[in-house]
């Protein structure tokens, strides 16, 4: 499996599209640029399967509808945070002068599990506190970890949006994500990409763990 990391909007959003041999696709996070991601995908002959959400916040989900629409693919996103796709006072939306609202997932994901989508496996941790239903994709065998807003090199995800938790958020990093080996890729929502050991060796927000 390969991957790319493609910043999307003002703020920069990592939507991570991941690609198999056989030229089928997930689609993490399409946060802006509808028309960008479609026509990235059809230069690039890829077959979508599924969009799957870290979470639910507005720079992570604005191009969604744009996706499903053309591929007429399913969308994912973890029940704490179902009615935040169509709600701007939830996604956050309403307070950065604009408004993001687009239609239910398909399927709400609640609980640990590996997961299975097409030809794609992996295991879903939840990784609450940037947002309530924040989760985190890991794929051992390509030890990667597409995490969202929980971890980023050199900082953590903010906790001052609608359900954040400072305290929630280190017990999910230190409980779920230093527990994987140094060597996984950290894969965030902004930024570049980094590895648990790094992380755990540099991050200042991490001390003492």
């Amino acid at each position: 499996m390969k991957w790319s990391q493609i910043p999307l909007g003002p703020l920069q959003t990592n939507c991570y599209i991941l690609k198999n041999e056989q030229k089928s696709c997930l689609i993490i996070d399409p946060g802006e640029e509808g028309e960008r991601l479609k026509k990235y995908i059809y230069k690039h002959e890829l077959k979508p399967v599924a969009i799957i959400l870290t979470h639910a916040h507005f720079d992570h989900i604005g191009a969604v509808d744009v996706l499903r629409n053309e591929f007429q693919i399913a969308v994912f996103v973890h029940q704490l945070e179902e009615d935040w796709l169509k709600e701007p006072s939830l996604n956050g939306s309403k307070y950065f002068n604009s408004t993001v609202s687009i239609k239910p997932a398909d399927y709400t994901l609640g609980g640990e599990q590996v997961m299975k989508i097409g030809d794609f496996s992996f295991e879903i941790f939840e990784t609450p506190g940037h947002s309530p239903g924040s989760v985190t994709f890991y794929f051992k065998e390509e030890k990667a970890a597409f995490v969202g807003d929980a971890l980023f090199k050199g900082s953590i995800g903010r906790t001052d949006l609608r359900g954040g938790n400072h305290k929630q958020l280190l017990k999910s990093i230190h409980d779920k994500l230093l527990t994987l080996p140094e060597e996984t890729l950290v894969l965030p929502g902004h930024g570049p990409a980094t590895t648990i050991g790094d992380e755990m060796d540099t991050n200042p927000f991490l001390n003492g763990f």
